[in-house]
């Protein structure tokens, strides 16, 4: 049986680690990169492959590190974008620079993966039928857009469109594209000071938003840190099934959006109630503007 073999970015930490050290565990390959690959010991010390890879670094570095990780093993089946972080702040209080950064990793790094996996993947497919799949990361943040990190729910919502895309792009390769969309989980995202740094906080704060929504928000992710409902280690174990679909995926089909988290499925669904009502609302409105037949 040919190797199945994972390529994980960001997998110093966060979800991108929990997955390389699943997919370790059930005895599959695992290429686990992130933009200082001296961070990823531990995983080499499990057993994982390790690179250098900033999904920020343009189309020549990132193709380049997609081929240093092809030659490991020779072939790629499954590919996790896991690298991303939060901007905190108001829209006002972001530079073009900040803006600019963030999009770079978060939709740009997105969009830079699927581009450097999807020959590798095909190759895959190929060679001996393999099972392939790709999966970046969404966020129960793109639902709803949250003062204080609007800009970081509008990266989310740019992986989602893309990861869909993708999807119906690669499904005649036999590739599998999904995007992951958790809620909140108990990982380093909302870390802040030296060393992890996970939450980038805009330079910029304007007394203008204290007792505004704003400062609510900043406050909430003070108090989430840490504290968060979901357990990153369980929903690895999930994103490995539903990849490999085996475990509680075996017989399914891959999802072109994997829900994770309770308190997700829960504000998808109020939101879902919230949109019916309002196009119920306004419907005869916005069926006015159809040309007269």
């Amino acid at each position: 049986m040919s190797a199945t073999v994972f390529l994980i970015t960001g997998a110093s930490s966060g979800f991108g680690k929990a997955i390389a050290l699943e997919a370790l565990r059930r005895g599959h390959k695992v290429i686990a990169t992130a933009r200082d690959a001296s961070k990823l010991d531990q995983l080499k010390e499990a057993g994982a492959a390790v690179l250098d890879l900033d999904v920020a670094a343009g189309d020549e570095s990132v193709a380049a590190a997609f081929q240093k990780a092809h030659a490991i093993y020779g072939r790629l089946t499954h590919v996790v974008n896991a690298a991303g972080y939060v901007l905190e702040g108001a829209i006002e209080e972001s530079s073009q620079a900040e803006v600019a950064a963030i999009f770079a990793t978060n939709v740009f790094g997105a969009s830079a993966t699927v581009r450097a996996a999807a020959p590798y993947l095909r190759q895959a497919v190929k060679q001996d039928g393999a099972q392939t799949a790709i999966a970046s990361f969404g966020s129960m943040a793109w639902w709803e857009p949250t003062p204080a990190v609007a800009l970081y729910c509008a990266t989310k919502a740019a992986d989602s469109m893309i990861m869909q895309g993708a999807a119906l792009e690669l499904k005649p390769f036999g590739i599998d594209a999904v995007t992951i969309e958790p809620g909140y989980f108990r990982t380093e995202l909302l870390n802040s000071g030296t060393g992890v740094q996970r939450k980038i906080t805009t330079a910029q704060t304007l007394d203008v938003y204290k007792n505004t929504p704003v400062e609510a928000v900043r406050n909430s992710l003070v108090a989430a840190d840490n504290n968060q409902l979901g357990d990153v280690t369980k929903a690895a174990r999930v994103i490995v099934d539903v990849l490999t679909r085996s475990g509680v995926a075996k017989g399914r089909s891959i999802p072109t959006r994997l829900v994770l988290g309770s308190d997700c499925v829960d504000k998808i669904r109020e939101l879902m109630a919230e949109t019916e009502k309002s196009i119920k609302e306004w419907e005869a409105v916005s069926r006015s503007t159809d040309h007269d037949q």
